[in-house]
């Protein structure tokens, strides 16, 4: 079945009912978190002061018969511009089963101004796209494609600060975000502990708990905080160096024996995971299936995990029906993170999620089992991005 058109749209969701009104304000929407920007004091209080404006992005795979799929990732503009004006166009007339074929194409399509980065988000709106559009045409379910359910049900970890909240929803599991980093010194670490405390409490001596770094630390940092942290048995501490920093990362592994270390979200490709599994960098690799090129490129990052022993955690995989289905189907996924993008007192169903998408009950979740990635997306809802 041939691509007769590949193109790059915009998403208007219908108005929702209104919300259940919250308790309070989620974290996010106050808090600082920690980052490779905090030792800039006019950028320190919150990142959102210096992310891009971008927004996203969707991609809308037609096929020769009719049939459509749909991919989504981020960095709006910039990666609109590489589906509209490169890659897309380059693949009408392909066979959209061709998978392999096509992943390899956008792989090498891309070297000209790097593979990595904004040329991967592209990449992976495009390559969920063309699954979703597998799925459609055969009438199945994406994780159907990629072998079948590998579990029944998925054990879901709750990120975010608003713990009190996760463990009234029923996770037994919460990734905090972390504060404070290096330019906070000493006193940094003593909050961050007491934050760390305050969560163990709520969770119990049974529930997980791990910490999110977001690229924010240095090697130093990272270990004075660990053994600050040790007594609280910490399941992993995330993405506390900046991405490529490859030697720091060795070198953390190092001075850390004992801390199991995760990270990977702002990886893009393949090829970096395939280097920390080869060193045995990190314990748990967290590519983001939107960023990193899509289902296609999670396959290869979790075969070279599933050499090495280690575990593959998509960054958000239980927040699009794209982590999800992967996630489903993968055997070296024990867990699914979901970010709870709701304020308190807000059911996870009335929050921010597309129709179609499964949301978690009591800490586990089960995708649609409808074709494709099972979105209920109408045609009428997307208008060219250009």
């Amino acid at each position: 079945m041939k691509i007769t058109e590949v193109r790059a749209m915009r998403l208007s969701l219908p108005p929702s009912a209104k919300p259940v009104a919250p308790r309070r304000p989620g974290w996010w929407q106050h808090a600082e978190v920690a980052n490779p920007m905090s030792r800039y004091p006019q950028y320190k209080a919150h990142r959102n002061s210096w992310l891009p404006k971008w927004g996203d992005v969707w991609c809308k795979v037609t096929l020769e018969d009719g049939t459509w799929g749909l991919g989504h990732t981020g960095i709006g503009m910039p990666a609109a511009a590489v589906i509209e004006q490169h890659l897309g166009p380059l693949l009408v007339g392909e066979d959209a089963l061709a998978a392999e074929k096509i992943a390899d194409m956008l792989f090498r399509l891309t070297k000209p101004y790097g593979s990595a980065g904004l040329a991967s988000y592209a990449v992976s709106a495009i390559d969920l796209a063309l699954w979703d559009a597998r799925g459609k045409l055969l009438g199945q379910p994406v994780y159907a494609l990629l072998g079948g359910p590998q579990k029944q049900r998925m054990f879901c970890y709750a990120t975010g600060n608003d713990v009190d909240w996760f463990v009234e929803l029923g996770f037994r599991a919460a990734k905090l975000a972390c504060p404070y980093g290096p330019a906070d010194g000493i006193d940094g670490i003593r909050k961050n502990e007491e934050l760390v405390a305050w969560a163990r409490e709520l969770l119990g001596d049974d529930g997980e708990l791990m910490l999110d770094c977001w690229m924010a630390f240095d090697v130093e940092y990272a270990v004075r905080l660990a053994e600050a942290l040790r007594p609280y048995r910490l399941r992993w501490m995330e993405e506390c160096l900046i991405p490529e920093d490859f030697d720091g990362h060795l070198a953390l592994r190092e001075r850390l024996p004992w801390q199991p270390l995760a990270t990977g979200e702002h990886w893009y490709t393949h090829v970096p995971f395939q280097w920390a599994a080869s060193h045995r960098a990190v314990d748990i690799l967290q590519p983001d299936v939107e960023w990193c090129g899509g289902v296609s490129a999670l396959r290869k990052i979790a075969a070279s995990a599933d050499a090495a022993g280690l575990s593959v955690i998509p960054h958000a995989g239980g927040n699009t029906v794209f982590g999800q289905h992967f996630s489903y189907a993968s055997a070296s996924t024990p867990w699914c993170e979901f970010f709870v993008g709701s304020d308190p007192g807000v059911p996870l169903e009335d929050g921010w999620r597309l129709p179609g998408q499964a949301v978690p009950k009591n800490g586990w979740l089960t995708p649609s089992d409808a074709p494709g990635f099972g979105l209920e997306i109408k045609a009428e809802w997307l208008t060219p991005f250009f």
